[in-house]
């Protein structure tokens, strides 16, 4: 059977201040029955309250502070002054005097020299001619002769190398080892009746069992280990050297041979010349001589004066001086205080309405 419904809830305020509910309901079999009842139901509402809250003021009170203020004072005081003093004091004085001098003239004397005159004279002189004559040269002759040569060859060394060798070490190892150990076994399904005064526990049927188990322990042993180290060892290497041998080489000496040569000699002739003689001879000539003079010189020497200084002396007097003191004065400050002032707020309450509902009425057989 086909058969549609139609419902439709308005909540409206009515006019006694309850809510009503209208439910339409179509049906082509036939028409509910029901009867309507009233149903309390809780409404939400908002309603205006007062608070009391607590605001921050400012109040003025009036503190007690210490202000500073200058205060003229009379102190005693260092004052320099001048006072006159008489000083002696040194000065220099220059005075003329007249001491002995040497000075340097010229004299007059008499010097017996000796005057280079020429004379003609016969001189024996030599004159080179050429003459035969038979000379020894050396003359270059080659001869075999054996000299060292250096050779290189190959000799063997020992040389130091490292070579890598196995070294059994000890190193720290853990190593699981089994020891022996009684266990407390008990049968599944027994009651637990205490213990004795030996610390058994009892069961129903007998007294816990012993059973020797092998319990796994690690222990710390020391195995041996190989570590690569490295050791000096010899082997044979090949070095170059250089050994002494003899070679034949051809040598160039010297032999003695005599050939024709021409020499120049000397012969003696005579030929006219000049010969350098010296004769006696006067002259007069000025050589220096010192003569002693009186010149003036200058001295300087010190004189002691007295002179009038001022000296400077510390003199007490008193002067005026602003020293800090401290005053009493009140001042106005402003300290927050808390205030209680009113201020509305929306509480959200629960209100009991009654509203009319429709229920349908069942026979039992639907």
């Amino acid at each position: 059977m086909q058969s549609w419904n139609l419902s439709h809830s308005c909540h409206e305020k009515p006019l006694f201040g309850a809510s009503c509910a209208i439910v339409l309901s179509l049906t082509f079999a036939h028409a509910p029955e029901g009867v309507w009842k009233k149903k309390l139901v809780w409404k939400e509402d908002w309603v205006q309250v007062w608070k009391t809250i607590k605001k921050q003021a400012w109040e003025t009170k009036w503190k007690k502070i210490q202000v500073p203020i200058w205060k003229e004072v009379q102190v005693p005081i260092w004052k320099e002054v001048q006072v006159p003093d008489w000083k002696i004091v040194k000065k220099p004085h220059i005075e003329e005097r007249e001491v002995p001098a040497w000075k340097e003239i010229k004299v007059p004397e008499w010097k017996k020299i000796t005057k280079p005159v020429w004379r003609e004279i016969q001189v024996p002189v030599w004159r080179e001619i050429q003459v035969p004559v038979w000379k020894e040269i050396q003359v270059p002759v080659w001869r075999e002769i054996k000299v060292p040569v250096w050779k290189e060859i190959q000799v063997p060394i020992w040389k130091e190398v490292q070579v890598p060798v196995w070294r059994e070490v000890q190193v720290p190892a853990w190593k699981k080892m089994f020891v022996p150990e009684w266990i407390k076994m008990g049968i599944p399904g027994e009651k637990y009746l205490g213990k004795d005064h030996d610390g058994w526990e009892y069961t129903s049927h007998d007294l816990w069992r012993k059973k020797l188990i092998w319990k796994p322990v690690w222990k710390k042993i020391w195995r041996t280990e190989k570590k690569q180290e490295w050791k000096t060892e010899k082997v044979q290497a090949w070095k170059t050297e250089k050994v002494q041998e003899w070679k034949i080489e051809k040598k160039q000496e010297w032999k003695t041979e005599k050939i024709k040569e021409w020499k120049t000699e000397k012969k003696q002739e005579w030929k006219p010349d000049k010969k350098l003689e010296w004769k006696i001879e006067w002259i007069q000539i000025w050589k220096p001589a010192k003569k002693q003079i009186w010149v003036k010189e200058k001295r300087e020497t010190w004189i002691e004066e007295k002179v009038q200084i001022w000296r400077t002396e510390k003199k007490q007097a008193w002067a005026t001086e602003k020293k800090q003191a401290w005053k009493d004065e009140w001042k106005a400050i402003q300290v927050p205080v808390w205030k209680e002032a009113k201020v509305q707020e929306w509480k959200r309450v629960w209100k009991p309405v009654w509203e009319k509902v429709w229920v349908p009425v069942s026979h039992g057989w639907d």
